[in-house]
């Protein structure tokens, strides 16, 4: 163990090393509870007649003053006859050596191994494990302390419970180390942790390198309380937490103001309390509210009554208590030579529960536990070599000789096999690799005003539980540095990215750094801090604030809506104009304006625009499979005869005309004959595309989620594109003719000549089709058939207005002009 920290000059070598060596010693009472914890035990164990029958255990214990010299010192020193110092030679028969426990931090270990695992030296660690460079040391070692992979998965967990992402790591200066630097905090970022800084502790080995340390802890010093973070991960050993007892001195000596500058934190379950002399009048505040794991411990039975009767007075076998009782209590004993500390003499009376914690702990620590456990495990593992031996043997002089003094090596295996439970109640016993099965505390540190402090349990890392209780934590249990105002410290690069925006990574800036932007138009993000916003399914669209998926409405053109209405009525209302002129031209059939130029086309144009302006009834309203599969065809039917009566009415007149001059052949084509062929054919090629759009794609009742960001349109889908254009194109095809030949005979002298009005009409035709086209395509959603209405509703009554008014402001308004002799006038 290591009571004493040892702080030497360095040898230069210009004299003989015996008079340049000086060391100066600082005493940790903190870590005297190690060896009373080894003494209960030991005492625990004798005392019992269950285990080790007439078999006394002891001890010896070495101080190795956490350096390396020492540490070889005593490993040669177990190996040597107790009194004199002749390594490799031992001829004691009643104080065998079987196993060594060493602590309490990782370079003690290591070095201890050097020399004992030479000698197959069963070896228990209760502090933590080193970092073994040869594997086959390994086999010797037994660890108190759990497994460090969960250890460090706990304080990861720890750090996502609370979402601290911003963290700054501080580690001590050991080759030991490295794993944590190169293995561990890999896997932290990993999990989105990132590091604002990634410091090490100051190393004092030499008192002529204390102006070099004290330069490097102010450096380190000044990155931790300038930085932004407020959680520190700190990776030390049990004797560094003095050196975060240093940073106030520091930062009021650099003018750094505590207050605002309190970090939260998270130290490693080596990591205990222990100060030095020097300290015990410094404030302790910046350890309130901090986090540490430790062991998992329980109250042993009888520990704290063991303490409270320790006294130098009593306690004459004890080579330390004496150096503890003068440091502890600030007193020094009566002896020549020696002067008085501050005048106050030790009576050996004090009592170990008026300490305050921070000088020494009356409830047994993590590590006091590990030792304790160890010592029984030892005894177990003794006790079961024991009773395997007597089972084997006869029992005999020889076999009791034997047993009396065991080879270490004998020993390993009934280490690794022990399996017990504690006066605690708790269960001790080792995996494949020698670590002990446990799990670790999670302790809350509160300081009080008088410099002491108290240790509170907020949670715990089980690793031999559910899943789900692996990792647990009281998180209301826990008391936060007084700077937050128990509110829970948030550690981040910068703030959350809120729903509706996502995370832009910034140039040379760790991966928790980033900015926040929109999410792009048409996309959602709907939690914090994502990386892309994504699209909402097809029947949503995002909302404005762009961070939740609204159900699109079902939209149509409706009846019952205002535009859809207005339609209707319009439609209404130009198929009663239709019925009124046909009704007219019905009642006037004898007249000569009626029956001019083919009195059966006239009719069927009527009832051609009268069913165009019907037609567009089936475009409003739900779409269903009916509907569409007429809409289109009934439509391009319909119009391609009202605009073949057109055409025949055109021709007509032109050949009309041209069979009136002398000699001409054109005679023979004049008639209704050609008015119903024309007619015919050119509205069976529009029947024949229908017929065969309906059979290869017919139209159908769709869903259309992408043209309106807020509606699924419920539409009519035309089934085959390409065939829709087709009747379209024939439509125009058929209307260009007939504007064209109208065009030629708008001239012709009659009286009755239609062909300028039927100019006008088509003009107003192409006119309102060739605009459709642009704004059908530029439209979306239920317009795209309000478009289509109006285009026939217009088309349509450009051709009612265009070719019948005229006509009807003859037979109703001038009847004079309405007569054979009239016509006859004009022609000559």
């Amino acid at each position: 163990m290591s009571q004493v920290y040892i702080f030497s000059n360095t040898i230069t070598f210009e004299k003989h090393p015996s008079q340049e060596r000086s060391d100066d010693q600082m005493m940790m009472t903190q870590t005297y509870q190690h060896i009373l914890a080894l003494a209960f035990a030991v005492k625990e164990i004798n005392k019992k007649t269950q285990i080790l029958p007439n078999v006394t255990l002891g001890f010896h214990i070495y101080n190795s003053q956490f350096g390396e010299i020492w540490t070889y010192l005593a490993s040669m020193e177990l190996l040597s006859r107790q009194g004199r110092f002749i390594p490799n030679y031992s001829c004691d028969t009643e104080n065998t050596l079987v196993a060594v426990i060493g602590g309490p931090n990782s370079n003690v270990c290591l070095h201890m191994a050097t020399i004992l695992c030479m000698y197959k030296m069963p070896q228990l660690i209760y502090g933590s494990a080193p970092q073994m460079n040869d594997k086959t040391q390994a086999v010797f070692f037994h660890q108190m302390f759990p497994n460090g992979t969960h250890h460090f998965m706990g304080i990861l967990q720890l750090l996502l419970h609370f979402k601290w992402t911003w963290i700054g790591v501080l580690s001590q200066n050991e080759k030991n180390t490295e794993k944590f630097i190169e293995k561990i905090l890999p896997v932290f970022s990993e999990r989105g942790i990132c590091f604002e800084f990634i410091q090490r502790f100051p190393k004092l080995t030499f008192i002529g390198d204390i102006e070099r340390t004290v330069k490097e802890g102010f450096e380190t010093f000044s990155i931790i309380m300038e930085s932004t973070t407020n959680i520190v991960v700190v990776h030390g050993e049990i004797q560094d937490i003095h050196f975060l007892r240093m940073i106030p001195v520091a930062a009021e000596f650099e003018d750094i103001p505590m207050q605002t500058k309190a970090k939260v934190w998270v130290m490693t379950a080596q990591m205990e309390f222990t100060s030095f002399h020097f300290q015990r009048s410094w404030s302790m505040e910046i350890l309130h509210g901090a986090l540490s794991f430790t062991i998992h411990s329980k109250e042993v039975l009888g520990f704290q009554r063991f303490l409270q009767m320790r006294s130098p007075n009593s306690e004459k076998d004890d080579g330390f208590i004496e150096d503890f009782w003068k440091e502890a209590f600030n007193c020094s004993f009566r002896k020549s030579g020696i002067e008085e500390r501050d005048g106050k003499i030790c009576t050996g009376e004090e009592k170990l529960e008026t300490l305050l914690a921070s000088v020494f702990e009356m409830s047994m620590t993590g590590h006091s536990y590990s030792i304790y456990n160890a010592v029984h495990a030892v005894a177990h593992a003794l006790h079961n070599m024991q009773s395997f031996q007597f089972k084997q043997r006869t029992l005999a002089d020889r076999e009791i000789q034997t047993f009396l003094n065991p080879q270490p090596q004998q020993l390993h295996h009934f280490l690794r096999s022990v399996s017990f439970n504690n006066s605690a109640g708790e269960k001790v016993s080792f995996n494949q690799n020698g670590e002990i099965i446990a799990g670790f505390d999670i302790i809350n540190w509160i300081v009080f005003p008088n410099q002491s402090f108290q240790r509170v349990k907020v949670g715990k890392m089980d690793v031999v539980g559910l899943p789900e209780n692996v990792f647990t934590i009281q998180e209301d249990a826990i008391i936060w540095p007084r700077r937050f105002n128990q509110i829970l410290p948030h550690s981040l690069c910068n703030d959350n990215c809120q729903p509706g925006y996502r995370r832009v990574k910034k140039e040379g800036e760790p991966f928790c750094c980033f900015d926040c932007r929109p999410c792009p138009e048409g996309t959602i993000s709907n939690q914090k801090n994502v990386g892309d916003c994504f699209q909402c399914p097809e029947d949503q669209y995002p909302k404005h604030t762009k961070d939740v998926c609204v159900p699109k409405k079902i939209s149509f053109l409706s009846y019952e809506e205002p535009l859809g209405i207005s339609l209707a009525v319009f439609a209404l209302f130009f198929s009663f104009i239709t019925t009124l002129v046909f009704g007219i031209f019905i009642k006037h059939q004898d007249t000569p304006i009626v029956k001019a130029n083919n009195q059966n086309l006239t009719y069927t144009l009527l009832v051609s625009l009268l069913l165009s302006f019907l037609c567009t009834l089936l475009f409003i309203g739900r779409p269903e499979k009916v509907t569409c599969q007429l809409q289109q065809p009934a439509f391009g039917i319909i119009f391609s005869m009202a605009v073949s009566c057109v055409l025949a009415k055109t021709t007509i007149v032109v050949l009309a005309f041209m069979a009136t001059k002398p000699g001409s052949s054109m005679r023979k084509w004049v008639g209704k004959r050609l008015a119903l062929v024309i007619v015919i054919s050119c509205s069976f090629i529009q029947v024949t595309i229908c017929i065969v759009w309906l059979a290869i794609a017919p139209p159908f009742p769709d869903f259309d989620m992408q043209s309106v960001t807020e509606e699924l349109v419920l539409e009519c889908n035309e089934g085959s594109t390409i065939m829709f254009y087709c009747v379209l194109g024939y439509m125009g095809f058929l209307a260009t003719v007939s504007f064209t030949v109208a065009f030629l005979a708008r001239k012709l002298p009659d009286s009755f000549n239609e062909a300028k009005f039927i100019t006008f009409s088509m003009l107003v035709f192409c006119s309102v089709w060739l605009s459709f086209v642009p704004t059908y395509l530029s439209t979306k959603g239920k317009y795209m058939v309000a478009v289509e209405i109006f285009s026939i509703l217009s088309s349509s009554a450009g051709l009612l207005g265009c070719i019948f008014s005229p006509k009807c402001f003859i037979i109703l308004l001038r009847p004079d002009l309405n007569k054979r002799g009239q016509l006859i006038r004009n022609i000559k």
